[in-house]
């Protein structure tokens, strides 16, 4: 077992290209992006001048108050009745402001995420097979989900909150300035104060974050490896070493979680203190300037309003720019899978599958899936149709990678492989693939009902063209034997019927898919000897007519082989009929008496 690490949204490593590249995406919506923006500043703007109205109506209630003990007048109450209604339209205003920009930018983010997205899923099926050879299946999901996701809420909180904060430092500080130019300055020095701390707290705590997120990574490997293979960790009791490792994993969580949060969670105080030295301050100079007839009772209200307010933006800001910074190295992540090398494209002009017999020509391949490293070194072979081809050999011999060749799921380093004269990459890819029908060693079915799986071979074959191609499976009684039969749902790990009665229900789908050309990759491996029997009848009515490839290391099942190839390190090095090589008493002969001679 292994950890599957997730990919860390720490920082970008072209932070300005990603940064163009997502502004692109965001292009069509540019329009509705100024609109937003014009109403966060609207929302910021009408909520940063109530506290100044509401500052007069505190004047005016104060002076009225004065006037009515010194019994020269009385409390206006209609002049601050309309000063408060003034300052609810502007509140609500700000509110309508707020509600229509969030709604805007939520639409614009979805439509972003859900375009990115579709370009996602439809990319993976353009990427050739090798691009997954070096991408764990972890790192591809992580892209697919969790950047997205991660992009998604940067979107949708960063983006006006940026706007807003700016808004808010800005507004308040020439608000401010309109109250008082001299408490202003003094108010503003503390702030140089404020951000140093916040910087340097800031930096210290990103270390944390990053390890905290390494370690929250092979805690998530961890337990999901614990899961999938809960049987074989007790099979070999291996209980106590695999807690062992969780613990040391969710130890090493804990550390660097609690010293991440309780480094970041410093901020919020320091950010109080400083806005206490500005409240200490508005409040002494105030009553000296108020005592001095400088500035008004309600102005000193305000002031204190807009000094409290002053540093949390900036606090913010801190905050968005951590939030942006792995939002762009997500979206890196997820531009990087966008721009991965795709598989060549088909030709214009594709040769028809029609009529198409089945001969099959192997011309001096060579082939590697790295470019250093080949497997197939020079393959020559000619099949004709109807042939029931066994290709045999040790492992890692290369025979697998032959029909992976075959259906092009990798391209050839040099050389050709011909099926009815004409060469495979003159074919589309999807043509071609529909000439195969695969049973493989390693079964694979979806979460979804047995009948649904067995349509996947032919997604437009009728109920009782399914029911045939089980019962020429000898999968019919099984399957009737199921609860709901038919339409009995397999769980998402497959795991409710057995691995034998997995490999029926795929040899039925490729019965269903009536291919040209089989491939039988030990087909038979996971069923009883009674079963097998059955299947091996079924196949030899199925391969009648049809050129088949048998992958097989029980050499007991290819003995009525047409031909049989004989692999070893990249290279066919015998071939003939069973009784041919036997006869030859070279690599197969000994292959063959490896398994049966048991006298010795």
């Amino acid at each position: 077992m292994h950890n599957r690490r997730i990919n860390n949204p720490a920082h970008a490593k072209d932070f300005k290209n990603t940064l163009k590249k997502l502004l692109h995406y965001l292009n069509p919506y540019r329009y509705i992006l100024i609109i937003i923006f014009i109403f966060a500043i609207g929302s910021t703007v009408f909520s940063i001048v109530g506290p100044k109205v509401l500052g007069n109506a505190t004047t005016k209630l104060y002076e009225g108050l004065m006037a009515k003990l010194s019994g020269t007048g009385s409390i206006d109450f209609a002049a601050i009745g309309k000063i408060l209604l003034i300052l609810l339209i502007l509140y609500v205003v700000s509110g309508i402001f707020s509600y229509v920009q969030s709604f805007l930018m939520s639409g614009v983010t979805q439509k972003t995420t859900y375009k990115m997205r579709k370009e996602i899923s439809e990319k993976i099926n353009r990427l050739p097979l090798s691009y997954f050879d070096k991408k764990s299946h972890g790192e591809v999901l992580s892209t697919i989900i969790n950047d997205v996701d991660l992009l998604s809420q940067g979107l949708n909180q960063s983006a006006t909150q940026l706007i807003t904060s700016l808004t808010t430092i800005v507004g308040i500080f020439f608000m401010m300035l309109s109250i008082n130019i001299t408490i202003t300055l003094i108010t503003v020095i503390v702030l140089p104060l404020a951000l140093f701390l916040m910087l340097k707290i800031a930096k210290y705590s990103q270390k944390y974050f990053l390890a905290q997120q390494n370690n929250l990574a092979n805690l998530n490997g961890k337990v999901e490896e614990m899961f999938t293979a809960h049987t074989v960790v007790k099979a070999f009791n291996a209980e106590n070493k695999v807690l062992a490792a969780f613990n040391e994993d969710n130890q090493a969580l804990y550390e660097t979680g609690w010293k991440s949060q309780f480094i970041s969670g410093i901020l919020h105080p320091i950010m109080n203190f400083v806005s206490n030295i500005s409240y200490v301050i508005v409040a002494i100079l105030g009553a000296i300037y108020a005592s001095r007839g400088i500035i008004t009772v309600g102005e000193i209200q305000s002031f204190i309003q807009y000094s409290r307010s002053f540093t949390q933006p900036i606090g913010q800001l801190a905050q968005i720019s951590n939030m942006i910074q792995s939002m762009i190295a997500a979206s890196e992540r997820i531009f990087e899978f966008l721009d991965a090398e795709e598989e060549p494209k088909d030709i214009k002009n594709p040769a028809s599958i029609d009529h198409i017999k089945g001969e099959v020509e192997f011309s001096h391949v060579k082939f590697g899936y790295q470019p250093n490293e080949t497997i197939i070194h020079d393959l020559t072979a000619h099949i004709n149709p109807g042939d029931k081809i066994a290709i045999v050999g040790p492992t890692g011999a290369g025979k697998t990678t032959i029909v992976k060749l075959l259906m092009r799921y990798y391209d050839i380093t040099s050389g050709s492989i011909k099926i009815d004269g004409t060469d495979i990459t003159q074919f589309k890819r999807s043509d071609l693939r529909k000439l195969f029908g695969m049973v493989l060693q390693d079964t694979w079915l979806f979460n979804g009902t047995v009948m649904e799986n067995l349509r996947y071979g032919k997604l437009d074959a009728s109920d009782d063209e399914v029911i045939n191609a089980a019962k020429t499976a000898h999968v019919h009684h099984f399957i009737q034997t199921l609860p709901d039969s038919y339409q009995m749902v397999l769980n998402e790990e497959t795991n409710n019927v057995s691995s034998g009665q997995k490999q029926l229900l795929t040899i039925a789908r490729a019965v269903l898919a009536d291919p040209k050309i089989l491939i039988l990759d030990e087909a038979t491996s996971n069923v009883d000897t009674r079963t097998e029997i059955l299947i091996q009848q079924a196949m030899d009515q199925l391969m009648e007519g049809r050129t088949t490839f048998i992958i097989a290391h029980r050499l007991s099942t290819i003995k009525n082989a047409d031909l049989i190839l004989v692999m070893n390190e990249g290279n066919i090095i015998e071939q003939g009929t069973h009784t041919e090589l036997l006869a030859k008493n070279g690599f197969y002969a000994k292959l063959y008496k490896s398994q049966f001679d048991k006298t010795k």
